[in-house]
Order: structure tokens, then sequence, then C-alpha cells
């Protein structure tokens, strides 16, 4: 009725997006950007063939985000908690499998056995302080890492 009477007297009717509804979903802060998922070689379980299996992640923010306490995990639940960490705006770290010292840029999650499925799974990334989901990543059976979007 009203779009009838606006246009009779020469109007158009415009229709905004309701305040619920944003026009898209918003960027995670922190995303998973790329899984290495089957490291090269045969999987023995080495330490090297391990640390050849890992996730980054990037903080998408204009701000450090503290990542102490919040959660890396794969389908089958093996957690990766985060130390005290600071992730500094734009750059990336690398959580990779197996032990090592961590560094400013890579962080070693001290497993003895793989996490990541070669024949598909999904990375989750959950925020320490209320375990929100902030971003996931989920890949199927071939090739040796995925690129996430």
């Amino acid at each position: 009725m009203l779009k009838r009477l606006l246009a009779a007297i020469g109007f158009a009717a415009v229709v905004l997006p309701s305040a619920g509804t944003p026009a898209q979903a918003a960027t995670p802060v922190v995303q998973i950007v790329k899984v290495y998922y089957d490291s090269p070689g045969s999987d023995r379980g080495g330490n090297v063939s391990l640390n050849g299996e890992y996730a980054v992640l990037r903080n998408m923010s204009r701000q450090s985000i503290q990542l102490q306490n919040w959660i890396l995990r794969d389908e089958t639940g093996y957690k990766y908690r985060f130390p005290s960490f600071t992730l500094k705006p734009g750059k990336s770290v690398t959580v990779r499998s197996g032990q090592g010292s961590n560094t400013s840029t890579t962080l070693y999650w001290g497993r003895k056995w793989y996490v990541w499925n070669n024949d598909g799974d999904t990375a989750g990334l959950y925020r320490g302080s209320d375990l929100k989901k902030i971003d996931g990543c989920t890949w199927g059976r071939g090739g040796i890492s995925t690129t996430c979007q």
C-alpha cells in the first residue's frame, strides 16, 4: 500500500536491509589461511615429518591479538591450546604438529603423532575467552595441503 502511494506521488520506494542482517559476513580477526596436512615422505612419525604438517593462521585486523588459551583443533578433537602469544596485525604464525622451540613466527604442538587427516579433516579455531568458533577450514581426499578461504 505504501509503495503504491509513494509511486502515485512520484517517489520510488527504497528497501533497506534490516539492522539484524549484515550485508556480508564479517572477516574473522584471525583466519586459518593454510593447512599442510600431508607432510613429505612416508608417515612414520619422526619429528621432522611431524613438523612438515602444520597450520598457518593470520591476523587480519589492525590490532595485535593475544592468542593465549585460544584452541586450534581437528574434527577428532585433538586440541592445541595457545600459550601466551601475541599475533601482530597482518602477521602469521605457523603451528607445527611436532616438537621444537617456539618463536615469534612458529609454535609447536608437541605431538608424537599426526593431527591432520590426509583423507579429509576440518581445522577449527576457537577464541579462548568464550570458546567461540572464529574460523574453520575443511578439506577432502587428495592433495597435500589446502588454502583456506
